[in-house]
């Protein structure tokens, strides 16, 4: 595959515009990029914004050197029952849909076509995403390239083993929430100590954003950082005992075994 493979992007929503930047700044041309939205509005705004065409799903598939599944989980039976029967049979497929698996996939298009699971998140809006994949039986050399660099254009991209997807999906997919959770209770607790919105916001917004600066540039382990910041007997122990008393930890795991359960009840 190269720069004048054709793609296919089916599902045109915000995650859907974040993969045909990533496929535009790894390389690929923009008119080599077709997109299948049923929304016509947002087709023309994507088709304008990014030189992209737009064709019926059926004509898209068949033309496709790779095709991305950009659609909701609940959705996806549907769209391979549609798909099925026009797909290219040379044709990478890579499906975006938390807790689908390759075997879903591939029992749903009938077909011996290669597939690649990937497991991205929302920070991918802005280029600073983290994306997992998982290779299928039959993907080549080329595609795997392919795929892990149009992800790198995303922000991060590492490879798993499909069994470990879920896990991924617990920890990089649904972790964006817990990290806005957590600014939201930030927030809260510095206005009820009396600060304003708006100060509040700003205040736990910029300190997160550095720390998370912080621990991606310097080198150093977030214990080693945290242990920094922690002077015996000062303020930052005393929130740190109180998150401590509170089992903070055992929360967390709690909750991502959650997420872990709920993305393998989807498959």
């Amino acid at each position: 595959m190269n720069q004048q493979s054709k793609v296919a992007v089916i599902g045109a929503g915000v995650m859907g515009e974040a993969l045909i930047a990533a496929l535009i700044s790894s390389g690929v041309n923009s008119d080599r990029i077709a997109i299948s939205e049923k929304r016509e509005e947002r087709a023309q705004e994507l088709i304008a914004k990014y030189s992209i065409k737009v064709e019926e799903l059926a004509s898209n598939v068949s033309k496709a050197d790779a095709i991305l599944l950009v659609v909701k989980p609940q959705d996806m039976g549907s769209v391979l029952e549609e798909i099925k029967g026009s797909i290219n049979p040379e044709a990478v497929v890579i499906t975006f849909a938390a807790g689908k698996t390759i075997s879903f996939i591939r029992h749903g298009l009938g077909t011996s076509n290669p597939v690649v699971r990937v497991m991205p998140n929302t920070p991918t809006l802005v280029g600073a995403g983290m994306a997992a994949a998982s290779m299928g039986t039959g993907v080549t050399a080329a595609q795997r390239d392919f795929v892990l660099g149009f992800l790198g254009a995303t922000g991060k991209v590492i490879e798993v083993s499909e069994d470990l997807q879920d896990a991924v999906t617990a920890t990089s997919g649904s972790g964006p929430a817990y990290f806005f959770a957590f600014v939201e209770a930030m927030v809260d607790g510095a206005k009820e100590l009396g600060l304003s919105h708006e100060d509040a916001t700003t205040l736990t917004v910029q300190t997160i954003v550095g720390a998370a600066k912080l621990l991606d540039q310097s080198g150093k382990s977030a214990t080693t950082l945290r242990e920094n910041v922690t002077s015996p007997n000062g303020t930052t122990a005393a929130a740190l005992a109180s998150f401590a008393s509170d089992e903070m930890n055992s929360m967390v795991a709690k909750a991502m075994k959650a997420a872990r359960d709920r993305s393998q009840e989807l498959a």
